[in-house]
Order: C-alpha cells, then structure tokens, then sequence
C-alpha cells in the first residue's frame, strides 16, 4: 500500500505552486456558478473582485510576512553553534528509522500543543537535523517518512494552546458577538478547561501522541527512501563558519563592526531581555503569538552568531528558502478572499449542518470544517466564517457547544495533511518536495480523523 500511495503522489501530485494555481481556478469557477455575492454586479465581476480583494488583503498579507519571518528566522537560528550544538543532542537517539520515527513525532506534536508557529518550524528543523545526521553517518533514514512527522505537529494544533477557536470562545463576549440572535442562558465564553484542557481532548491528544509512531514504526519495514540525504550538507550549516557562500573567507566580509563579537553580545541580548519584560504575562498565560515567536528568534539569533557578518551569511541562506512562501500566500488569500465573499465557505458548512441531528452534528462539523479547510487554510478565519452557523445549530439541537468547538478544531486541523499551504516552510528547510511527504501525511490523515471522529462519538 505504501509503495502505491509513494507512486501514485509521485506521478500526479503537483507542485504546490501549481497546485494553488489549480485550487485557485476550482473556487473561482465555483463562485461563478453557485457564490452568492451582496454587490448588483454579475457573478464573473464579482468574483473577480472578491478575488483581488484577497489578493492584497493588507491584514493577511501582514500574516503571510509573518510567517515568512517564522521560516527565515528560525532557519538562522539553527544554524547559529549553540542550537546547532543542542540539536545534534536530542537526534544522538536517532540511529535508525525506527528512533528517529518517536524522536521526531513526539517532540513535534509536543512543540505543536503547545504552540502551532513553534511546532511547524520545530518540526522542520528537527528533521532537517536528522537528514544530516543520516547522511554524515550513513544511517540510510528515511528522509521523507521522517520530514513527514515533521510536519504533524500542525495535525493537533487547533486542540492545542494556541487552537484559534477555543481561545477566541474564551474570550469574555466574543460568543455573543459572533451569535448575535442567542437565546436566553446562552453563555457569552466558554473556558478552555472545557475545550484545550478537558479531558476528552487531552485524551484524544494522548491517543494520538502514542498511536502515530507506534504505526509509523511499523510502516517503515514497507518503505524504502530514495531521496539522496547527502544534499543537505551542501548548504552553510554544515560549512566551516569562516566560508561565505561564494567562498571567500569571513575576513574579507563587511566592516570591522560586523565582525565583532560584543556588538551581537550587546544588541542580541538587549532584544530578548526586551522580549521576557515585554512579553512575560503571555508566557505565564501560555499564550505565545506569532509576533512573539518572531522577536524572540531575531533576538537569540543575532545573540548565538558570533558576528553580524555571520549573521548575514546565514540569513542569505535562509531566505532561499522562502521564495515559495512568497508567491504563494497571496493566491491562497485570494482563495480565502473568493470563499468568504462568495458565501462558498457557509454553504458548505450550511449543507452539513441541514442534514444533522444531536448525535451526528459534531461529525458533519468535522467534516465540514475539513473541506472548508483546504480552501481556506487558516484557523482564526475559518471560525470567523463557520463558527456562527456552528454555534446556532448547536444551540437549536442541544449540542454540547465546546464539543462542537473541538469538532470544527479537529476538522480544521487534520486536512493540514492534504493541504500544501502550511508545509511550504517544512518543504523549504528540509528540501523535500511535496509529493516526498505526502503519501505519509496522508495517513496522518487517516489515523488522525479515525481518532477524531471516535473522540466524538466518545466523549
């Protein structure tokens, strides 16, 4: 099975550029046909505009460049000695396939409860470490089963700490303002103990966290890599910190002040003092925010360089890495923008939830909020769109609303794993390709909604 899943992604899966330009033709020929629009404009017209709108969505551009800060900043930060140092640690487990498998799966979705930013680009790292490790000590790992798992963290995230809905419904009057026609008794939050920290969620975490590579581990007797580890070495992680790029020793590099230890020393360290003053009610909280992470990876890595002319070599190389990421956001925000413009997004959930009752009202949810997920790849937006019409059906019906809260996380999560959109950073630090990964993010999938869909009917 794994063999045809590896060969069939390989044959007919797509670039992810290519295949956002293919999802982009889809929703606008699907708006065109069945979007309903406020404007007095035909459908073409209208969909035209929703789409531009998208395009340059001034808000979800400021989130595509932080994300893009996300990759290129934590990429530096790798390869800065002392994160080096300590990734070469935690992968001495990782000898074989077998090891590498748990290391990589656990801590992934460990950093990924925690924090989606932080388990995406944790992951990544994690694994890129590990394709070094195999190819410097000819370990032959499975280099795309384990930047897989690398990715898995984002398959758990919504249920996490940082899960958008859960933590938008805690919010003191954000129901009400989403549900605006609410009946009597109808509660204005919902806390995250009865979502993140209830005990069917952290159950199902659980289940997850020790299923995945207890099954991965027996999927790779099945599987063989093909892909040539001894690429990774090739970039400025694994040269001699002296060399540039092209060659030319560090000395030759930049002003006097830019080879200068104190002067990383002084201003590294002032930044991430800056970011414990500044941000240390939200760490208490466990509330760590994109903007957050960035600071904090910008401060301790001009900090672990050893010079700003350092610095900048390795920020040259990491921006390589973020092309993809670049042309890519935008068409995705166009999609997001023809979606919630056209009414696509509610009546796909809208039909789900017509054909519901109270038992099967959490799985139609689920599923619901799965195929809006691919078109609209973002956690906080897909509940600005879905969650009203969620939360009135689960009123009308008698539905638990933090069960039916957690039935449109998870949904919204696990479909991470046929959506190209938020691996594009795994893709470009581990220097895998999409149809690498996919046969194994798509039984991520699997066993990710089999789990979820027991947790429902369960708890």
């Amino acid at each position: 099975m794994i063999a045809k899943l590896e060969h069939f992604f390989a044959k007919f899966l797509p670039s992810p550029f290519t295949l956002s330009i293919l999802l982009t033709l889809v929703t606008l020929g699907l708006a065109i046909v069945f979007g309903e629009f406020s404007s007095e404009t035909n459908q073409v017209v209208s969909t035209l505009q929703a789409w531009q709108y998208g395009l340059w969505n001034q808000e979800l551009l400021v989130f595509g460049y932080q994300m893009m800060l996300i990759l290129v900043l934590g990429h530096v930060l790798v390869l800065s000695s002392p994160v080096n140092t300590f990734l070469e640690f935690i992968t001495k487990g990782a000898t074989d396939t077998k090891s590498a498998i748990v290391l990589v799966s656990v801590f992934t979705m460990l950093m990924g409860f925690f924090n989606w930013g932080l388990g995406l680009i944790f992951g990544a790292i994690l694994a890129r470490k590990i394709g070094e490790k195999s190819a410097k000590e000819n370990l032959n790992i499975n280099y795309p089963l384990i930047g897989a798992l690398g990715y898995s963290g984002m398959m758990i995230w919504h249920g996490g700490i940082s899960g958008s809905a859960p933590l938008k419904a805690a919010e003191n009057g954000h129901l009400h303002s989403l549900y605006t026609d609410f009946p009597s008794g109808f509660p204005s939050e919902i806390s995250t103990s009865q979502t993140i920290f209830s005990s069917g969620n952290l159950i199902i975490f659980g289940v997850i966290l020790l299923v995945v590579p207890l099954i991965f581990r027996r999927i790779k007797r099945r599987t063989t890599s093909k892909f040539d580890v001894s690429n990774l070495l090739t970039d400025v992680a694994s040269k001699p910190a002296c060399v540039t790029q092209s060659g030319r020793s560090e000395k030759k590099h930049g002003h006097a002040l830019e080879k200068n230890r104190l002067l990383t020393v002084i201003f590294g360290g002032l930044m991430t003092v800056c970011f414990f003053v500044v941000y240390y009610k939200n760490l208490f909280q466990l509330n760590i925010t994109p903007d957050m992470l960035n600071f904090l990876m910008l401060g301790l890595g001009i900090l672990f360089h050893k010079s700003i002319s350092h610095y900048l070599i390795s920020l040259g190389e990491a921006i390589k890495g973020a092309s993809g990421i670049l042309i890519q956001f935008p068409l995705y925000f166009g999609i997001i923008g023809v979606m919630k413009e056209s009414g696509l997004a509610v009546s796909f959930a809208q039909f789900f939830i017509s054909i519901s009752n109270e038992t099967t009202l959490p799985l139609f949810t689920f599923i619901s909020s799965g195929i809006v997920n691919i078109f609209v790849p973002s956690g906080g937006g897909q509940w600005a769109i879905q969650g009203p019409i969620a939360l009135e059906s689960a009123s009308k019906l008698g539905v638990s609303l933090p069960k039916i809260i957690m039935a449109l996380s998870y949904g919204d999560q696990i479909t991470n794993m046929l959506q190209p959109f938020w691996a594009l950073p795994l893709l470009a630090i581990t220097k895998l390709k999409a149809s690498d990964i996919f046969p194994f993010t798509f039984l991520l999938f699997i066993i990710g909604s089999l789990i979820f869909i027991a947790g429902l009917l369960i708890f």
